[in-house]
């Protein structure tokens, strides 16, 4: 009779506990002229984040899915110097710090970080994007989106860049920075970027960098990891690529046999050629790991 009375009251108890309410936030922005680029500023310390293009003629949607007991969205904007200027930022008003959710991250298989943003841009304006994300994971799709520049930094996040439809960027990219304290960042099509300047910094992860094909343009990457894995897909042979790798002996490398070496840290394919304006230059850089080219 004890032990049942003792159940009852637990889950009178469970009932009482109350369920974080979830609940949506939308922001447009219907500018449409009076400037030449979109500056977007995205700031989450915990959350699933999305980017894609969207059918329409307004230069931002955003679409947020988010904990109401944990959340405080600021969303504004404004036109000038020739630049529509976008920022969001959202805070974490409880006591949950950044370096619990990072331990937590460590020591835990949960992928639910509370909250989910859907960023929608369109394909008839110039953007440079910046996010500045805490704990979360985050998908960027860049297909028929012109970017001038994109900047992702992180404590602890995986960052994945792709192209939904094989469409490259409309215009050069100036520079693609992705910097993490902790996490993966894949970049499928990465030639699709047209990126002058590429540099993935990750503390403690991996780096995963596929160019499918050559590029339009000449492009300097430095990817480096610290701890970690870099796994590098080259394009076809006949394309101009050389690679200069920065190891200790505590990371393992593993080069293809076309590579053709020029000291014992640099190699280049076959269609090498130093003035070739479509070079593409990579420094791999592993302190602990490996680094894996095919």
């Amino acid at each position: 009779m004890l032990k049942k009375l003792c159940l009852l009251v637990f889950w009178i108890m469970v009932g009482a506990i109350p369920v974080q309410a979830q609940f949506v936030k939308e922001y447009k922005v219907t500018e449409r002229k009076g400037y030449e680029m979109v500056y977007l500023n995205f700031s989450s310390y915990k959350s699933f984040t999305q980017l894609k293009r969207v059918i329409s003629s307004d230069p931002i949607y955003v679409h947020g899915h988010l904990l109401k007991s944990n959340m405080l969205p600021d969303f504004k904007y404004s036109v000038h110097d020739n630049m529509l200027d976008a920022r969001l930022v959202h805070k974490n008003v409880e006591s949950d710090n950044l370096g619990k959710s990072i331990t937590s991250k460590l020591f835990s298989d949960n992928t639910d970080f509370d909250h989910s943003w859907d960023l929608g841009l369109a394909s008839n304006f110039l953007y440079h994007l910046e996010f500045n994300l805490g704990v979360g994971r985050s998908e960027f799709d860049l297909a028929q989106i012109a970017v001038s520049q994109l900047k992702v930094k992180s404590a602890s996040a995986d960052v994945k860049i792709h192209y939904g439809i094989s469409v490259p960027n409309q215009i050069e990219m100036d520079t693609l920075l992705v910097t993490l304290n902790m996490g993966v960042v894949e970049i499928q099509d990465a030639n699709y970027t047209n990126s002058r300047k590429v540099i993935i910094e990750v503390n403690y992860g991996k780096i995963d960098l596929n160019y499918s094909d050559g590029l339009a343009s000449a492009s300097q990457v430095i990817a480096a990891v610290s701890g970690g894995s870099i796994y590098l897909k080259l394009p076809p042979e006949s394309t101009p690529v050389k690679i200069r790798m920065k190891t200790t002996p505590m990371c393992r490398t593993v080069i293809p046999k076309h590579l053709r070496s020029l000291d014992k840290e640099t190699y280049v394919t076959k269609g090498y050629k130093a003035s070739d304006p479509r070079l593409l230059e990579l420094i791999l850089d592993v302190g602990v790991g490996s680094i894996t080219i095919e």
